[in-house]
């Protein structure tokens, strides 16, 4: 298949986009809380969100910093699992038919699931692409046909220690976006040194056809705006996230009850958001 066969609403956000970078947030399903997740999903799309990345809770986020693992943590023990992430997805998708959602998460719930129900309920659900931090390219090729079969992208990550020869197999088997991971290590971490990330998106483009977002490390709209001189996407997680617990406990400190902690949650992050989308 071509690089043209890539989900039409991804396709779509990317057109919209008029020569800025898309924005994209990324969430924890779950949390705040499970209902408060697809409210939270429109908010974001309201404050300026092009596509969003609904992570799904894992015991064991190796990938994740400290900000995600604790969201991921809070939203396991409120039981939200993937089916859980699939409805919230299928909810969302009553009032919005145009974002959109990419499902950012680990194997071990999808091969659990089995890989072709997985694809059929994400398919039924609205699913638009699937990120899966373990399944490398050269391991997951059926995978990726299943997805693609059924008009999900699988959307692939590259690393500062990518490989000119795993740049060019994502560039091959990759969909609707490759997402380029700005820093060694986990979510949330150290600091973006932009010129080098730009000198590395010019490598990597030169192997990748479709879109190259970046993300790990935005902190502020202005590393946002900076890096969106040259990505095609920010990825925005942690920082988003620790927007909203900070909200959550200013609500608890002042007796609020937790569905106006949802909600003040869900306000903060919408506002973040959009200061970071007006300066883009």
């Amino acid at each position: 298949m071509t690089a043209n066969n890539s989900n039409q609403r991804i396709r779509n956000a990317f057109q919209r986009t008029q020569g800025r970078a898309a924005l994209v947030p990324y969430i924890t399903a779950g949390d705040p809380s499970i209902d408060a997740t697809p409210r939270l999903m429109h908010a974001l799309v309201k404050a300026g969100a092009d596509i969003i990345e609904l992570g799904v809770p894992f015991s064991d986020p190796m990938a994740d910093g400290p900000v995600i693992q604790r969201a991921s943590e809070r939203a396991v023990k409120r039981g939200v699992g993937l089916h859980q992430v699939l409805d919230m997805v299928a909810q969302f998708r009553r009032d919005d038919t145009e974002t959109p959602v990419v499902l950012m998460g680990y194997a071990n719930p999808i091969e659990r699931m089995g890989q072709q129900v997985f694809v059929d309920l994400a398919q039924q659900a609205g699913v638009d692409g699937v990120l899966t931090v373990d399944y490398p390219p050269e391991e997951c090729e059926e995978f990726a046909t299943l997805l693609q079969q059924a008009n999900i992208d699988p959307i692939f990550l590259l690393a500062p220690t990518s490989t000119e020869t795993r740049m060019a197999l994502v560039g091959q088997v990759a969909r609707g976006y490759v997402y380029y991971v700005s820093l060694k290590g986990v979510t949330g971490a150290g600091n973006l040194d932009v010129a080098d990330v730009a000198r590395r998106l010019e490598r990597i483009r030169q192997h990748v056809p479709i879109p190259v977002g970046v993300g790990f490390g935005i902190r502020d709209a202005d590393s946002a705006r900076r890096l969106g001189e040259f990505a095609d996407a920010v990825v925005i997680g942690s920082k988003l996230i620790e927007t909203m617990e900070a909200a959550v406990v200013q609500a608890h400190d002042q007796g609020k009850t937790p569905a106006q902690a949802d909600q003040a949650a869900i306000d903060a992050a919408a506002s973040w958001l959009q200061g970071v989308r007006e300066n883009l």
